[in-house]
Parts: C-alpha cells; structure tokens; sequence
C-alpha cells in the first residue's frame, strides 16, 4: 500500500472522501459526529441573556431515520478505512450515542470500552426542569471482537499516579484561551472539544508516528493534540471556516523535537532483569531479610537468587504467594528490604538495573 499523505486537512463530506482513502490506511480515527440535538427554540439564562447553543444547519435531520442513514455511511466508511490492528472512538451525547452505539456494532466495530467524559464545569439546567447535564460518553471499539489494538495501559496507569485508569474522566469543558473565538468574541466552533481529552485518547489507543484521522475536523483539536504527541493527522471538514481557524491554530503548535519522551513503553516490553542478577550484581546480599510491606511475613535472601522461610523455599514470587495462601504473587512488589525505618519495594533495584540496561543501548 502507498503511504498516504498526512498532516493536511481535507474538505469535503467526511464517507465521500474516506471512501476515496486507502483501504487499512488509518491506526485510529476519532470521530465528534454531529450529535441531532433537536433543540427547539431559544435558551435563556436567568438573568434573559441568550445561551449560545448549537444551531448550525450541520446539527440538523430532517428525522431519526436521516440520522441513522448518515450514521451508518460514515461508520461503514471508517470501518474500511481503519486497519484491522487500529480502533476508533467517537463521542456523543444522550441525544445520538445510544444510536450511533447500535450502528456501529451492527457494522462489526466490537465496543471496548464506553468512556464518560464527566464535565468539571457544565452549563447548569437553566430552566430546572431536568438533572444538570453534566457528561458526554464516548465509545471505544475495535474492528472485531479478536482484533488486536493498541492500549498503552502502563501509560494510563502513570497519567493517572500510578493508579489503574478507569472509565470515568473528569475534564473541563474548552475555555479561556483553548477557545477559539472571532473577532467579535463569539465561538467559533459551539462544540470544540478540550484538548486534554483528545491527549488522553491518542496517548492511550495510538503510537508516536501513527496516522490518526478525524472526520469531522471542526476547528482541528485532533490535530492539535496530534501534532503535540507526534502523531500524523488527515482531518476531514467541509465548512471553510473552521478549516482556516484549524490550520491557523495547528500552525502554531509546536512539535516536540526529543521524540524519546514521546515513547511509552509497556512494562512487558522493558529488559528482564532476573532475581538473581540483584545479587550477583550486590544489590542485596546473600543472608539480607525481605518483609511484606505490613511486615508480617518475612524471607531470607539466599546466593542462588531464592528466598527461604522456615517452611517455603523458591522464587520471590513462588515463596511471596506460598506465605500469603495465594494462587499468584509478583515478588518485586510484594516484597520490602528496610532501609533505616522506612520498607521500600524490591522493585526499585529491578528498575535501577533496567536503567542502566536501557542506557547502554543508547
């Protein structure tokens, strides 16, 4: 397959111009579809001022039956274009995501996770008659239920302090300078999403270097956060204006020229550093005593890079799970050395060594 141009933006009607794409052409395509609000007259606040809503001909169908039609046209064409190792995310809110979500799973997409984008800011309910909308939900999917994807988990886990991230993000709504205005001070774009959000979603499902596209470009965050994270963008936009606003902010993004701290390794994929290497290398010695982190349970270290206990002997993980009764253990985690009054984790010499390994190879 020839490579495709990247890093331009399009326009045109976003499934006429995928179809013309390669086949298996894209890593992840992030899709902000109108969301058919069926919004029926003006919105005041309750000092009258008008609420600037989305009143854009875009937003507009003509009845459900027009949505789901130009729903499953678009998917169909991301569906062909994303490759069978890529995925896609699209966002919406309770007006068009349940239909959008039937669709796509009808097409084939298999739905990895649906993420809730809880709103750190939201417009209140001016008119009190229902619960504050205070989230928008996004869909993750593969191209199958066996396809394989990427998910830089251990990158989710560090963004998130070392805590595993879960399916709820709390984010601001797009403000202050991020939000693009015209000369006269209105939006640009009523939807523009943050870009803290796409960099989550690129940090966590692309690589640097990956094609990302976008089919309803707007004002061009995807491509923002793309160009930032060194990734390729192909956005797709048939409105004009908010094509030039798109290049003129992606124009001023300056890409990161040290792309290793773009990488985001997994940690199946960094240097195995045996046990027994800790030792040999003098890290601990042969007689040193290893506790839990409770100190509840406690381990002599012998030369051969085993532990011993007065009824266990083996591996730190086989004699850290013997001690506890549990089927599994990871022994770099579960295991302690003191030092002075404070108990740190094994893992610290593993990683001092990875480091090291790691620097060499430079």
């Amino acid at each position: 397959m020839s490579e495709i141009k990247t890093n331009i933006i399009i326009r045109g009607e976003c499934a006429s111009v995928m179809n013309q794409m390669p086949e298996g052409s894209v890593d992840l395509i992030f899709a902000d579809p109108p969301y058919n609000l069926q919004l029926g007259g003006e919105l005041l606040r309750p000092d009258n001022s008008r609420v600037d809503g989305v009143e854009d001909a875009w937003d507009k169908f003509a009845d459900f039956a027009a949505y789901d039609r130009f729903t499953r046209e678009w998917l169909e064409a991301a569906y062909r274009v994303l490759k069978p190792t890529g995925s896609l995310w699209v966002i919406g809110s309770y007006h068009n995501i349940f239909r959008v979500g039937a669709t796509l799973q009808d097409i084939g997409f298999w739905i990895l996770n649906d993420i809730v984008w809880r709103k750190a800011n939201p417009m209140p309910n001016f008119k009190g008659t229902r619960f504050t909308n205070a989230h928008e939900t996004m869909i993750w999917c593969a191209k199958g239920e066996k396809a394989r994807y990427t998910f830089n988990y251990d990158a989710m886990k560090a963004l998130n302090e070392g805590l595993q991230m879960r399916s709820d993000w709390t984010l601001p709504l797009c403000t202050g300078q991020e939000r693009l205005k015209t000369v006269d001070g209105t939006k640009v774009h009523p939807t523009q999403k943050p870009e803290s959000l796409l960099y989550r979603v690129l940090l966590s499902s692309s690589n640097p270097g990956d094609v990302v596209l976008d089919p309803f470009f707007g004002t061009g965050t995807t491509g923002a956060a793309a160009k930032k994270l060194g990734r390729r963008f192909i956005g797709i936009e048939r409105d004009e204006t908010y094509i030039h606003a798109a290049r003129a902010r992606i124009a001023q993004v300056t890409p990161i020229s040290d792309m290793s701290a773009l990488e985001t390794p997994r940690k199946r994929s960094e240097p195995r550093i045996p046990f027994g290497t800790v030792v040999e290398r003098g890290l601990l010695h042969p007689g040193e005593v290893l506790i839990d982190r409770g100190g509840r349970w406690s381990a002599k270290v012998r030369a051969d890079g085993t532990l011993i206990t007065a009824d266990h002997k083996g591996s730190i993980h086989q004699v850290g799970a013997a001690v506890q009764g549990a089927p599994t253990c990871n022994g770099w985690t579960f295991w302690h050395m003191r030092t002075g009054s404070d108990a740190v984790p094994i893992d610290v010499l593993r990683q001092k060594l990875r480091a090291e390994m790691m620097s060499g190879m430079q």
